[in-house]
C-alpha cells in the first residue's frame, strides 16, 4: 500500500490499516529504522503500561529482527 508524505512530513494511514491494527486518534506509533526499511509499530494504550519494565534493555528493533529470524527458520 502506497501513501504520500506531505510537505509538512505527514502521512495518512489508510482506514483499513487503522481498523485492522486498532489505530485511533492519539495512538502512539513507533517508527523503527532497520537500515534499508522503516517499520511502523502501533503501541497499545493499556497493555503497554501494564508491561512496563518487562523488556528493559531490549529495543523494538531487536524484537523485530528476532521475529524475522524466527520466520525465516520456519521456511
Amino acid at each position: 500500500m502506497t501513501v504520500t508524505v506531505s510537505s509538512r512530513g505527514q502521512m495518512v494511514i489508510p482506514s483499513e490499516i487503522r481498523k485492522k491494527y486498532r489505530i485511533s486518534p492519539y495512538t502512539k506509533i513507533e517508527l523503527v529504522d532497520l537500515g534499508n526499511e522503516i517499520v511502523i509499530v502501533p503501541i497499545p494504550k493499556k497493555s503497554f503500561s501494564s508491561a512496563r519494565g518487562v523488556l528493559k534493555g531490549v529495543s523494538t528493533q531487536d524484537l523485530i529482527k528476532e521475529r524475522r529470524k524466527e520466520r525465516r527458520a520456519k521456511n
